[in-house]
């Protein structure tokens, strides 16, 4: 019986299959040491989470409205003040 794979063919494929594992492992771990390095850059530079942005500018808008509408009662009441003296 005619042997139909040969062993040189056997040995490359094995070869490019730990070539791959090889490389997949080596891009996992520089995808680790960037993201450190990314998380290390941004904790020094005093930035703030999205979460927390949110949750001030909704603060903000929340004062403005209520800024706004001081604003219109205290005009009414000098209004009045001004019609009854």
């Amino acid at each position: 019986m005619p042997q139909t794979r040969s062993p040189f063919f056997d040995d490359v494929a094995r070869l490019m299959n730990d070539a791959a594992g090889v490389a997949s492992g080596v891009r996992r771990e520089v995808d680790v040491i960037a993201r450190t390095q990314i998380e290390r850059l941004l904790a020094g530079m005093d930035m703030v989470r999205r979460e927390e942005f949110e949750a001030v500018r909704d603060m903000a808008i929340l004062a403005r409205d209520e800024n706004e509408k001081l604003a219109a009662r205290i005009a009414q009441l000098e209004a009045k003040a001004q019609s009854g003296a």
